[in-house]
């Protein structure tokens, strides 16, 4: 046993007190995790404590060996979360047959155990029991010894995980096909192949006192404002929630002002994207468990942009982004504006217009306030219908719903057809915009838009209109003012906001994220064809 004891440390069982009394029904499992006890030397005691934190848990493997002389050894796992093989090839096979042959009797005590018999690639130790439980819960192995009170962890991540493919909610035109994964480590990984620098740091939590789920906040070192880091990391500390489930959970959790419409962090599923936020100064938080990760700083601009308006020429770019800036207008005003003019500002249309909408109208009998209202929900209700139904059945809903209930309503007098051709564009218009988050805000705010213009007409529009931009106005995504580049005014904005200017021409990072380092062109030069060669 002496030789253990040299391989492995000196044995602290004179100063742990007995595990079981501790776990015991009269002591309350959950003061056990809350004091961090120490294990304790003694194998049994470890294993009689484990069983009993890990009753009724079917999936929970205890896996007994005897190595080297006789010393009693057990590996505990979850059947699903581990690698087996691992296990087997690289902990198992070499401590119950090459550790019998490992060193003479005449050589001095040999280096650790996991420096000499354990041929994994990552290997870490825990002294207490709140520890290995973590550990074992989040898809490592636990590997006891009988005499030593300490644990060796070894990290086997195994099970069934969703690969990496296409990302599902952000269509790729043109860019990489990669998008990320449930897993914590791939998604990571993806990010690091891409940014391939010590300055990309990754610094690790665990958030949630039942789930214990790893989350990861990423920044690049020298481009990140320190100050915002630090409050990101102040406010993941900050977190005290039984289970983490989705980011969505931190996100609510973190975020400047709960309480508006507006998303202050941005989510995507493409390694691209994150590694172009993180170049420009922004952080990440990947969770364990989902394919989303939150951006932060985020400004308004940003959420009507897409990847690919960095990957195509720029002429093409301005004119798509210039597209979605039009289509967002029509999203939230469109309906309003209908209603006004109709309800109040006749003399604003066109004679033939004015005519051809009133015959049209002739023979409905609500307000062009409750007919918009009838066909705004109907057709919400037919999106979110189309949404969680089948691929294949909701696509087909989502058509002959629009179509059977438009041309019904108008053939029955319910609607108008100017109004469902609003509808309709006001449907796509909000389709245009490329994050989900925006666009379902802005669906939100198109019923208020509704009321105030069916109440006071375009003056009411103007109120709403004035309060809207006083609101995004006060909003802030960590100290960043939403409005940032535009409202305050930033003149390096203009390369990246209303339209994007070439690569050779975006010479710094956006001043309103960060200070540091701004410049990310170490020279900008226009390309031009070499005057001297003859071609």
């Amino acid at each position: 046993m002496g030789n253990w004891y040299g391989k492995w440390g000196k044995s602290n069982s004179d100063s742990v007190t007995d595990p079981v009394a501790a776990a015991s029904p009269e002591a309350g499992l959950q003061s056990v995790a809350e004091a961090e006890q120490p294990l304790s030397a003694d194998l049994d005691a470890n294993l009689q404590y484990l069983k009993l934190r890990f009753k009724d848990c079917s999936d929970v493997v205890f896996r007994n060996v005897v190595v080297e002389y006789d010393v009693r050894a057990t590996v505990i796992f979850v059947d699903g979360l581990v690698n087996t093989d691992q296990i087997s090839d690289h902990a198992l096979r070499p401590l119950l047959y090459d550790a019998v042959n490992a060193r003479p009797d005449n050589m001095p005590d040999p280096p650790p155990l996991e420096e000499t018999q354990i041929s994994l690639s990552q290997v870490s130790r825990a002294s207490n029991y709140n520890d290995v439980i973590r550990d074992i819960m989040g898809g490592n192995a636990a590997l006891f010894i009988d005499g030593y009170a300490e644990a060796i962890i070894l990290s086997v991540p195994g099970g069934e995980r969703r690969g990496v493919s296409d990302p599902t909610t952000e269509n790729v035109i043109r860019g990489p096909r990669e998008g990320f994964t449930d897993a914590l480590r791939p998604n990571t990984a993806l990010v690091r192949a891409r940014l391939r620098t010590p300055a990309l740091k990754m610094v690790p939590f665990v958030i949630g006192e039942k789930t214990n789920t790893n989350v990861v906040l990423a920044y690049m070192d020298g481009l990140a404002d320190p100050a915002v880091i630090e409050e990101a990391t102040k406010r993941l500390h900050a977190i005290k929630l039984d289970g983490i489930l989705e980011s969505g959970y931190i996100e609510e959790f973190i975020e400047d002002n709960p309480y508006s419409l507006f998303p202050q962090l941005q989510y995507t599923e493409r390694p691209d994207s994150i590694a172009a936020h993180l170049l420009e100064g922004r952080f990440a938080i990947f969770t364990e468990g989902t394919p989303f990760v939150l951006v932060a700083p985020t400004v308004i601009w940003q959420l009507f942009q897409a990847s690919e308006d960095y990957y195509e020429r720029y002429h093409i770019t301005n004119f798509i982004r210039w597209l979605r800036y039009i289509f967002g207008f029509i999203a939230l005003f469109l309906p309003s504006i209908y209603i006004a003019t109709t309800t109040f500002h006749h003399d604003m249309l066109p004679t033939t217009l004015t005519l051809s909408i009133a015959a049209a109208r002739e023979a409905i009998p609500f307000p062009a306030l409750v007919e918009a209202l009838i066909m705004e929900i109907s057709f919400e209700a037919l999106r979110e219908a189309g949404i969680r139904l089948p691929k294949a059945v909701g696509a087909a809903l989502s058509i002959l719903g629009a179509l059977v209930i438009g041309q019904s309503a108008v053939e029955a007098g319910i609607v108008s057809a100017p109004m469902v051709m609003v509808v309709a564009v006001t449907g796509i218009a909000s389709f245009a915009i490329p994050k989900f988050n925006l666009a379902i805000s802005i669906r939100l705010l198109r019923f208020p838009m509704m009321f105030l213009a069916g109440l006071f007409g375009l003056y009411g529009m103007v109120l709403g209109t004035v309060m809207l931009m006083a609101h995004l106005c006060s909003l802030r995504s960590f100290g960043v003012p939403y409005l940032a580049g535009l409202a305050p005014y930033k003149r390096e904005a203009r390369d990246d906001i209303l339209a994007r200017v070439p690569w050779w021409d975006m010479e710094k990072r956006p001043a309103s994220i960060s200070r540091r380092n701004r410049r990310r062109l170490s020279e900008a030069r226009k390309p031009r064809p070499d005057p001297t060669r003859k071609w």
